[in-house]
């Protein structure tokens, strides 16, 4: 069966990732990216929106796809208002709230308007798909333990409801009749959510680093301490938030987040490397461990996707301490293009309703 081609997008903080569909199978595929001179030279977030998306269109042009022959953009959802899980069109107000960052500026925020730039260009529709501000927490779990703050819900969306879908259609039973508890580990964060039929009830922070600490992110960390070191007057607002969401982590402790390297590390007898990793299994494994208590009863299955879990090593440490709650599934090649284009593969289908954002 013909569906047609279609274009995905996944902006990072210093890439644009693309892909191209025809059908069900992908035929292009390219990480473009960008220097420290070209992202300063743009002065801001939205102002990179531009030469990305002229980066892209060169990649287009080079390698002859033609970008008359679209059906479907598909891009990344960034930080908009939040919504409950699905496919969105690009409309006016959601490019507005995506320029002005109505819940943050990020590089995610740069694929809709991107898309809608690109779509305006053919006969193309321009959406997005579970963006990270997904949210159908229960009230309870928006209590922080303080009124002036109140939990969100900011997570790997698109990456654990690709994967809890899989999962559930490989045991022949449907995603909104299981208890599935879903670990992303993405590139600088790891999300941990309580997938109760159909919904995700309780998720940690993953993008301001709550929870476990990660590649980049250093997770919960000592509260009065951290109000301690914010009113040291050793450092700005921006320099912790870069600690905390970008230089906390793997990277902090051991100068890197590359697992190909610190696993290397290890090999050579880097016993300090070695321990550092160990801490990461162990305080996601706490992580999991609390989340499970918010569901009635064990889960179906634990799930464990991202790249994260291709180090076999962590993955044996990780299962070790979980593998008595639930069973445990690994996809450790579950990524944003694939996940963006089985979303688009379903509205060509018909089977996935694009919805309008208000």
């Amino acid at each position: 069966m013909t569906f047609g081609i279609i274009l995905v997008i996944n902006p990072k903080n210093t890439s644009s990732k693309i892909a191209v569909y025809k059908d069900s199978n992908i035929c292009f595929l390219k990480t473009i990216k960008y220097t420290d001179e070209q992202i300063a030279a743009c002065g801001s977030i939205p102002g990179q929106i531009e030469m990305r998306k002229n980066a892209i269109l060169k990649e287009l042009q080079e390698n002859d796809i033609n970008i008359n022959k679209l059906k479907l953009v598909i891009a990344r959802g960034g930080l908009i208002k939040p919504v409950k899980s699905g496919v969105y069109e690009v409309n006016d107000l959601m490019r507005e709230d995506l320029l002005k960052g109505v819940m943050g500026m990020h590089a995610t925020n740069l694929g809709g308007i991107i898309a809608a730039d690109i779509a305006a260009m053919t006969n193309a529709q321009a959406l997005i798909a579970d963006p990270v501000v997904v949210d159908e927490m229960e009230d309870v779990a928006r209590i922080s333990g303080h009124p002036l703050f109140e939990r969100k819900s900011v997570f790997h969306a698109l990456n654990q409801k690709v994967v809890a879908r899989k999962y559930a259609k490989s045991t022949s039973r449907k995603y909104e009749d299981l208890q599935l508890l879903v670990v992303h580990a993405g590139g600088g964060g790891i999300s941990v959510g309580a997938h109760k039929n159909g919904k995700v009830i309780d998720v940690n922070q993953a993008f301001d680093g709550d929870g476990p600490f990660s590649m980049e992110r250093a997770g919960s960390l000592p509260a009065g301490d951290l109000v301690r070191l914010c009113f040291s007057g050793s450092y700005s607002q921006d320099e912790i938030m870069t600690m905390i969401t970008a230089k906390g982590g793997l990277y902090g402790y051991l100068g890197t987040t590359s697992i190909n390297n610190i696993e290397k590390r290890i090999a050579e007898g880097d016993d300090n490397a070695a321990f550092i990793m160990y801490a990461m299994a162990y305080q996601l494994a706490k992580e999991i461990g609390a989340m499970c208590t918010v569901m009635d009863g064990k889960p179906d299955a634990i799930i464990l996707s991202g790249d994260l879990f291709q180090n076999n090593d962590f993955t044996k440490q990780l299962s070790s301490k979980i593998e008595k709650i639930s069973s445990i599934s690994v996809y450790p090649e579950e990524n944003e293009l694939d996940a963006l284009a089985i979303n688009a593969i379903g509205v060509m289908k018909g089977e996935i309703e694009v919805l309008q954002y208000v």
